[in-house]
């Protein structure tokens, strides 16, 4: 028997494999396909330590390179699996720069049957800066992505990137080369960033974070801080309280604090190190903000790969449109919203910059993602999903708004106990922005049936009436819509914004 087509998988392309080589952890992701925001569907990594003893011996230890090895085969195998109709093979510092790696080199070609590309250290700083340039809406600050063996630096402004540097910083080299002193670990760190001219342009922008220990530091401080939303992608921290916790993780080191037991046994005994170079580059560079990407080289590495096109569409967008198509009962109605509410704020007294104009577009595209739940839990699953799901081009408070303003369409313009953990992430504008849009979206889903063809045909007017404020006027043609319903939810849209609504049919 033929297996059919999954319907939950977009139609139209085929997944793709990158290997990633590292000092570190050797890694294999599997992506739905190759696009503008690419979803996961397959990640594995082994943490084999290639990087481990270079800077003492030159060579990568055998042990570790037969474990990457072991690894290889494992990937190839779960790569064909996954009918990934290629794979992308990259390395970075440990074989680049072992005595040994030209072999090692070999060998990983000859079990995934593709070139593997040897990055050199501008490279590596180069395909980390279009991670973030894939990740991030119009970044402004320099990059930094700490792997085992090495520390890539590299400044961005929106889609422009400069010339990236490479220092020997890594995790794993750091930590051997201070033989566990933390003092000699800052002082070495201390003498390398110094060289780095780059970090003096980036006063008072935003230091980009990349690589694994330095994410598991930011899960370590959503611990810590009970922060209600698990999401690595773009979690930003202000630059003064960044640098005391620093000092706390090098303190605490040999503390039992509980939260350290949700990181990882071997990133745990790094921490100290990847917290130690972290904060030199932050005393140097003085941002005003530490923003986590969980993005790096390997997204880098495919953005570069799109067409002008692709590179220049919004992420956010293509993924709440993908999600549309996936889960909506109609994505062209979904488009339909997108397109109207945005002509209806004006009349509401908002006018919106670029991103709060990006946001409001993704919401309306995912406002019936959850049509297939029980009615009772409609707005609860499309705040879960909207929360959690892996969007980029997107802050956390975009995320919360995005998320509440669905979770309003569905129960309501109150806030509850579902609501509060992401109000406290979302700004005080973006709680009442979020209440217009859910109040608008209850308004007009009653005259669609969640179909398209007839939204685009309904429009707020100021009235000439003096017991008026707004009309919201709809063709005569679609009188038969009208009802207690429909009237009950116009008004409850004007208590919201404070005027005086009524629907008129002409």
């Amino acid at each position: 028997m033929v297996e059919s087509e999954a319907q939950g998988r977009l139609p139209g392309i085929a997944p793709v494999s990158v290997v990633d080589i590292g000092s570190n952890s050797v890694r294999l992701v599997v992506y739905e396909g190759h696009s503008r925001s690419p979803t996961i569907l397959f990640n594995e990594k082994v943490l084999c330590g290639l990087g481990k003893g270079i800077a003492l011996t030159g060579k990568m230890d055998e042990e570790s390179v037969a474990r990457a090895l072991a690894a290889l085969h494992r990937f190839k195998a779960l790569s064909d699996q996954a009918r990934a109709s290629t794979i992308y093979v990259l390395a970075t510092a440990a074989a680049r720069e072992a005595s040994n790696g030209p072999e090692f080199i070999h060998q990983a070609e000859s079990i995934l049957q593709r070139k593997v590309r040897l990055l050199s250290g501008e490279e590596e700083a180069q395909f980390s800066a279009l991670g973030i340039i894939s990740g991030f809406f119009s970044p402004d600050g320099i990059a930094g992505d700490l792997g085992g063996g090495s520390l890539e630096l590299i400044d961005i402004r929106g889609k422009e990137i400069g010339k990236g540097i490479t220092l020997p910083l890594g995790g794993l080299r750091l930590s051997e080369y201070a033989n566990g002193s933390l003092a000699r670990a800052r002082s070495f760190a201390r003498k390398h960033v110094k060289t780095a001219k780059l970090l003096s342009r980036g006063e008072g922008r935003t230091f980009y974070a990349v690589g694994g220990t330095w994410r598991n530091i930011a899960k370590l401080h959503m611990e810590i801080r009970k922060y209600p939303l698990h999401m690595m992608q773009g979690y930003e921290v202000p630059l003064d309280e960044m640098m005391r916790f620093l000092d706390q993780i090098s303190e605490a080191r040999e503390t039992k604090e509980p939260a350290l037991l949700s990181i990882s046994k071997h990133r745990r005994s790094l921490l100290p190190f990847g917290a130690v170079a972290m904060r030199e580059v932050l005393a140097e560079m003085r941002p005003s903000i530490v923003s986590f990407s969980a993005q790096g080289v390997r997204e880098g590495y495919l953005y570069s790969l799109l067409t002008e096109a692709e590179r220049h569409s919004d992420p956010l967008l293509v993924a709440a449109g993908e999600l549309a198509i996936l889960r909506a009962r109609s994505p062209e109605h979904a488009r339909e919203l997108a397109e109207w509410t945005g002509r209806m704020m004006p009349f509401f007294g908002i006018t919106e910059t670029e991103e709060e104009s990006r946001y409001r577009q993704a919401a309306c595209l995912l406002a019936d993602i959850s049509w297939r739940a029980h009615p009772d839990y409609r707005g609860l699953q499309a705040l879960n999903i909207i929360a959690h799901t892996s969007f980029v081009g997107i802050t956390h408070a975009g995320r919360a708004f995005i998320a509440l303003a669905n979770y309003y369409r569905f129960e309501g313009l109150n806030d509850d106990g579902a609501t509060g953990p992401l109000a406290t992430i979302a700004t005080p504008q973006f709680i009442e922005r979020a209440k217009l849009l859910g109040g608008l979206l209850r308004v007009v889903y009653l005259f669609s049936a969640s179909m398209p063809g007839v939204v685009r045909h309904l429009s707020f007017r100021r009235s000439l009436s003096p017991d008026l404020d707004l009309e919201f006027v709809v063709p005569a043609e679609y009188h038969d819509f009208a009802g207690e319903r429909l009237e009950g939810r116009l008004q409850q849209l004007g208590r919201l914004t404070n005027r005086r609504l009524a629907f008129r049919f002409e």
